[in-house]
């Protein structure tokens, strides 16, 4: 199967979602294109029912009232595709008047270090563990540091995976500083020439000043051991939080500004829609999504193909 259809299978329910919202289209979507632009108030019920939100559905149907004789589902496709990008490439594209051709095959961190965050329960560690084959599979050399150091079982946890994947790993003692084992990791990537170094942070909660403080010491001390890294921070969101995960990624954003987004279970939510103020509200880029459990499940997020898949059609690129 490939990538594409394990997109497509992984978002059925978000394709449901908006194909049968509480009886709002009642019908395949398609179907809903063929008929008069009023049914847009239907469609507009839809998007925001998946999380879409009020402004981008505002620009959403805008860009589709615009449209005259052509048709209409790939007028959505199109203006979904634009606001699943950053705010200056979808200012670009509107101005250039076609829909995106991303198509990102790869994923080039700037630097050497990433930083991973984001609350329990996201799937945070499966997801480095991923990253890091991932990356090996590019050619890259790669490093782990386990610095949940609040939650035993997240060190052990990717110690599996490090010994599993052959990458190696720096610890620290259960309940110890994450900091010292962030420093540590830092010191070992730079002596040893590693290319990527993804450094596990704890399942803090959002709304906890001290945690919040605390990564940003993590940060400071990273910097101090190789200046200029980290390079990247990624957030890793839960899809089936919805609008909440949203409220996690600001509250991340404003304790360390974030450079992308990786948005988890994909594939167990109906709210996939959650994507667009992601983008919209941050201003920062979905690097990857994931759609099961496998490890190639994790993959490049590219809008048009998360938009082909989530309307279940296979067309060309703009």
């Amino acid at each position: 199967m490939s990538w594409l259809e394990r997109l497509r299978d992984g978002l059925s329910k978000t394709r449901r979602q908006i194909n049968d919202t509480s009886g709002a289209l009642g019908q395949d979507v398609r179907e809903v294109f063929t008929k008069r632009l009023d049914s847009i108030e239907d469609l507009e019920y839809a998007l925001i029912s998946a999380d879409v939100g009020r402004a981008a559905t505002d620009e959403i149907i805008e860009d589709m009232r615009k449209t005259e004789g052509g048709n209409l589902q790939d007028a959505l496709m199109r203006a979904l595709t634009l606001q699943l990008e950053p705010n200056a490439r979808r200012a670009e594209f509107r101005k250039l008047g076609f829909a995106p051709d991303v198509n990102r095959s790869k994923v080039e961190p700037r630097g050497h270090v990433v930083m991973v965050i984001g609350v329990n329960g996201v799937g945070k560690t499966t997801t480095i563990a991923k990253l890091g084959q991932y990356y090996m599979r590019q050619g890259k050399s790669v490093m782990f540091a386990a610095g949940d150091t609040f939650r035993a079982a997240a060190g052990t946890q990717l110690g599996v995976w490090g010994d599993r994947l052959g990458i190696p790993v720096i610890q620290g003692s259960d309940g110890g500083d994450p900091a010292a084992v962030a420093f540590d990791g830092a010191s070992a990537r730079k002596a040893r020439g590693t290319d990527l170094l993804f450094i596990d942070t704890a399942g803090r909660l959002h709304n906890k000043h001290n945690l919040m403080e605390e990564l940003k010491k993590v940060c400071r001390v990273v910097e101090k051991a190789d200046p200029g890294e980290p390079a990247e921070t990624w957030l890793v969101l839960d899809a089936v939080t919805g609008q909440n995960g949203l409220q996690q990624a600001k509250k991340f954003h404003e304790a360390t500004p974030l450079t992308g987004v990786i948005v988890t279970k994909l594939d167990g939510t109906a709210k996939g829609g959650i994507l667009v103020p992601i983008v919209r509200e941050l201003g920062v880029p979905i690097k990857f999504i994931g759609v099961g459990e496998r490890a190639d499940d994790l993959q490049p997020f590219d809008s048009q193909d998360f938009v082909r898949a989530l309307f279940d059609v296979d067309i060309p690129r703009s």
